[in-house]
Order: structure tokens, then C-alpha cells, then sequence
């Protein structure tokens, strides 16, 4: 039975979608882009991230949401900022009706490279390699489909567990 994933990374100017079908252990490639939000006021950027996943949700018809969580920045004011654009990302897919699964950057870089600590390109460059693409997708796209390749995955060394509505936390789902 395929399953059909939207992988979200926010971003309070660039928020990264990419769209894979998971088919047993097969990923196949569908959709990626990226909502871009360039308004000069807040509230006006997150009706552009909340309208642009909508349409993204409405188009592709996912069945499940994997969404990069926000880690704290040295600046907390960008920290809040980020957290809001990620709240609305989550609006659009509750809205859509959607089950929601969280990973943080570690455990999307360790799941598709190999490696927590791993580097934008080399992230790219996987997700290039495991979904057969022609060229590595943008930064914002290619994380946004990491995220995605993770939640097919299982997660952290999951495999096969349904995760979906589960919180992973310090390696067991909660």
C-alpha cells in the first residue's frame, strides 16, 4: 500500500515542502518547492505559508505530515519568529486533517545521511541519490524531502513502527 508523505521545512521567509510516495521500502520522488513568503509584515507572510501549504496539501493529497522542529537559536527573537511560521505550517496540515509527526534536524540528517551533524550539501546530495533525481533540489526543498524520507523511514531506527501522532523522545515514542 503506498503512502503518501509531505515533508515541511518552516521558514519564516522560505518555508521547503517536498512530496514522496513510499511504496513498502521504495520512495518515489512526486512534488517539491518551496512557499516563498517575502511580505514585509508577519502577519502577512504567515497568510502566505498557510495559504501555500494549503494549496500544496489540496493538490498532492498527502496522507500523512512530517515536520522539522524548531531548535534554539542564539537569537530568541528569531527562534519565535521561526516557531510561528511553523505553527501555521502545522495549521495547514491540521486544517487539511492530516496526522502530524515531528523530527529535529538530528534526527533527519542521521536518518538520511548518516550522520547528525551532517552538511546542507551533503543532505542534498542524499536526497538527490535515495529519490533517483537528475539534480540536487534547493536547500529549503531538499530538507523539506528529508524530512519526509525520515518519517518513511521510521524515524530514529524505527522501521516499520507507526509513528504517526507519536512524539519520538529520547528514543522511545511517547
Amino acid at each position: 500500500m503506498s503512502i503518501r508523505i509531505l515533508g515541511i521545512d518552516p521558514g519564516l521567509r522560505s518555508t521547503g515542502f517536498g512530496v514522496i510516495d513510499r511504496d513498502g521500502s521504495q520512495l518515489a520522488y512526486v512534488a517539491s518547492g518551496c512557499v516563498r513568503a517575502e511580505g514585509t509584515e508577519l502577519p502577512a507572510r504567515l497568510k502566505i505559508i498557510l495559504e501555500g501549504l494549503s494549496e500544496v496539501i489540496a493538490l498532492h493529497a498527502p496522507h500523512q505530515v512530517a515536520i522539522e522542529q524548531v531548535f534554539v537559536n542564539v537569537n530568541p527573537h528569531s527562534t519565535l519568529l521561526l516557531g510561528q511560521a511553523r505553527g501555521t505550517a502545522i495549521c495547514a496540515a491540521v486544517l487539511g486533517g492530516l496526522p502530524i509527526a515531528e523530527y529535529t534536524a538530528l534526527q533527519i540528517k542521521q536518518a538520511v545521511v548518516g550522520r547528525g551533524h551532517a552538511e546542507k550539501g551533503q543532505v542534498q546530495e542524499m536526497v538527490k541519490r535515495l529519490l533517483g533525481l537528475a539534480a540536487a533540489p534547493g536547500s529549503d526543498a531538499a530538507d523539506a524531502l528529508a524530512c519526509a524520507i525520515c518519517h518513511a523511514h521510521g524515524g530514529q531506527g524505527l522501521g516499520r513502527f507507526q509513528t504517526t501522532g507519536y512524539r519520538v523522545r529520547r528514543g522511545r515514542l511517547v
